[in-house]
């Protein structure tokens, strides 16, 4: 089975609302946070949003719990689910899944992050390792619900935007009004539900996409304005880890986004120690990568009000250790 065909747009504050009310009776609202030492280091008051405080160490748990929502309510009978993953969406799915008592098969790519894997299989998924990147793993997984005749859970789709939008609802709402919010961009679901909220509430905050330069896709796709497809050698940034954007996430960032700003690996390495130092909080690469921006840009967001998004926690801890003492990860 296939998921409805996507619509192009955007939810709006009631669809958002909505979905608030689906994802708040799981889950209660992450903190948006300032800290002392952040805005000293930026030059400028600085608001963090902690989805890496929901109960799965990411923002993709809103998405799974919407769409499985939907799903149900949709009336179709659905005995088994499969998606691919990098990790935090196949938390999402392996949760939602469970809630509803549906079977639930993940792919990832081999070498995948081994502690989100051991988290997916705790949440009871059928995990399957696939080929060497998130691409691959998406086309097989494509062909394994067509095989066994289970519904196919894509990355993007408008019930996952509406999702992870409630995030930026909340932000929106809890923190001051904000100049500019810096957000990371893997498939395109949490820029969009941001780009969602901003237009729901009718707020003028300037959006800034955020990429890993080893995984330029959306950066390139972003300034040619169509879909460009780029390889991936991001050894940090996972979660951001797209070789080829999704055409519909790419409409609307090209008519809704600032810019698109790339950070290496070693820059979103710095991030994470700033994070850990400056917050005590532990952020993946996808989940530094704002802050990398941010510092790439401090100088025209000096004195200005300015909200990340932390959108995960969920890096091994080897490699965590690793970013903390400086030790060479294997990339730029």
């Amino acid at each position: 089975m296939r998921p409805p065909a996507s619509i192009s747009a955007l939810p709006s504050l009631v669809e958002l609302e909505r979905a608030s009310a689906i994802v708040h009776a799981v889950i209660p609202p992450t903190p948006q946070q300032r800290w002392p030492l952040l805005d000293r280091r930026v030059g400028a008051e600085v608001w963090v949003k902690h989805e890496n405080q929901t109960p799965v160490g990411a923002f993709k748990v809103r998405g799974g719990l919407v769409f499985f929502h939907e799903l149900a309510a949709s009336g179709q009978k659905v005995t088994g689910v499969v998606t691919a993953t990098r990790g935090n969406h196949g938390q999402s799915v392996g949760l939602a899944a469970a809630r509803h008592g549906i079977k639930a098969v993940v792919v990832v790519p081999r070498g995948n992050s081994v502690e989100k894997n051991a988290a997916m299989r705790a949440l009871g998924v059928e995990l399957i390792e696939h080929g060497d990147d998130f691409q691959a793993s998406s086309e097989h997984a494509a062909a394994l619900a067509a095989e066994r005749g289970w519904y196919r859970v894509p990355s993007f789709h408008p019930w996952l935007v509406q999702g992870v939008g409630t995030y930026a609802l909340e932000f929106f709402r809890g923190a001051p009004a904000l100049d500019t919010v810096y957000v990371p961009i893997g498939l395109g679901s949490g820029i969009c539900g941001m780009i969602a909220a901003r237009d729901a509430l009718g707020l003028r905050t300037e959006i800034v996409g955020v990429v890993s330069s080893l995984a330029p896709a959306y950066a390139l796709s972003f300034a040619a304005g169509k879909p460009v497809s780029a390889p991936v050698t991001t050894v940090l940034s996972d979660g951001m880890a797209c070789r080829s954007p999704v055409p519909e996430a790419l409409d609307i960032l090209l008519a809704k986004l600032a810019r698109v700003v790339p950070v290496s690996d070693a820059q979103v390495a710095e991030a994470m120690r700033a994070i850990f130092s400056d917050t005590h909080n532990v952020a993946e690469g996808a989940g530094a990568a704002p802050l990398a921006a941010l510092l790439l840009e401090r100088e025209a967001m000096r004195g200005r009000r300015v909200g990340m998004v932390l959108s995960g926690g969920n890096v091994d801890r080897d490699v965590f250790a690793r970013v903390l003492s400086g030790t060479d990860l294997g990339g730029p």
